[in-house]
């Protein structure tokens, strides 16, 4: 992976991953779709992370595409699946949400079209009150193809989503809240997003998990398979050493110890 275009560090079970092209407001060009897919599958090979942090470097979360990289010709095909169920551009914003750890963008100055659909790819997302935000991409004549479309049903109501579509409107950061389009504003949203992702890292990391598994399942099953998804997630913590270990702390007085 190269660090010209996206870094990740990793330190006390948190993943820093942040978009690293801050001249260009981290525009997405070929080389930033193939370096964000590689550092989502980077996280999910490590045994050490609990949480990831996504950011952008510089002035700005990301602004879309790189108008400039496209002239370079189109895509051989958009509906070959590389990437399980997605093709590379769809997995640049997919692979967040795909990976089992939860996953926190904090979004400061713009993050727009493909930008945005990034930052929908996480669990939370924390932004700055004077942000902007905007599902950009009808302003190029295309539509949301990085896995927007499936991220936003989950977030906003059906006709909001539409209206955003279709005119491309930016809104603030703090109109993005109210829409659902983002969990909660603050004034540093690296910060905030910093402090929340340790209090995630300083949970049981199998209960974490198990829940973020269920709630990408209630986006796309039906009632009874999310019924018995949660019976069975709940056995087997249960039957794990996070529950006892927080049994035992409480009988010692002492903070709960979770290992991985």
């Amino acid at each position: 992976m190269t660090e010209d275009r996206v870094s990740v560090r990793v330190a006390d079970a948190i993943a820093d991953v942040r978009l690293n092209r801050p001249d260009k407001l981290n525009a997405i060009d070929t080389a930033m779709f193939e370096a964000l897919s590689e550092a989502s599958a980077a996280v999910a090979a490590r045994d050490d992370v609990r949480v990831v942090v996504l950011s952008g470097s510089g002035r700005g979360f990301c602004a879309g595409i790189d108008v400039a990289s496209l002239a370079g010709g189109k895509p051989e095909s958009l509906q070959k699946r590389t990437h399980g169920i997605a093709n590379l551009f769809q997995n640049a914003a997919w692979g967040w949400r795909s990976l089992a750890v939860p996953v926190i963008a904090a979004i400061h100055g713009v993050a727009f079209g493909g930008g945005l659909q990034i930052a929908l790819g996480a669990d939370i997302r924390i932004v700055a009150p004077d942000a902007k935000l905007a599902v950009l991409e009808a302003r190029w004549a295309l539509v949301p193809d990085m896995s927007g479309i499936a991220l936003l049903r989950g977030l906003v109501r059906d006709d909001v989503a539409r209206e955003l579509t279709y005119t491309a409107r930016q809104v603030s950061g703090t109109e993005a809240v109210e829409l659902g389009l983002a969990t909660r504003v603050a004034d540093d949203p690296l910060a905030a997003a910093m402090e929340l992702a340790a209090r995630i890292a300083g949970g049981s990391p199998r209960a974490v998990r198990a829940a973020k598994r269920l709630f990408g399942l209630a986006q796309d099953a039906g009632a009874a398979e999310i019924l018995l998804a949660e019976a069975r997630e709940q056995e087997q913590l249960l039957h794990g050493p996070d529950v006892a270990e927080i049994l035992t702390a409480q009988a010692e007085g002492r903070a709960p110890r979770f290992a991985d």
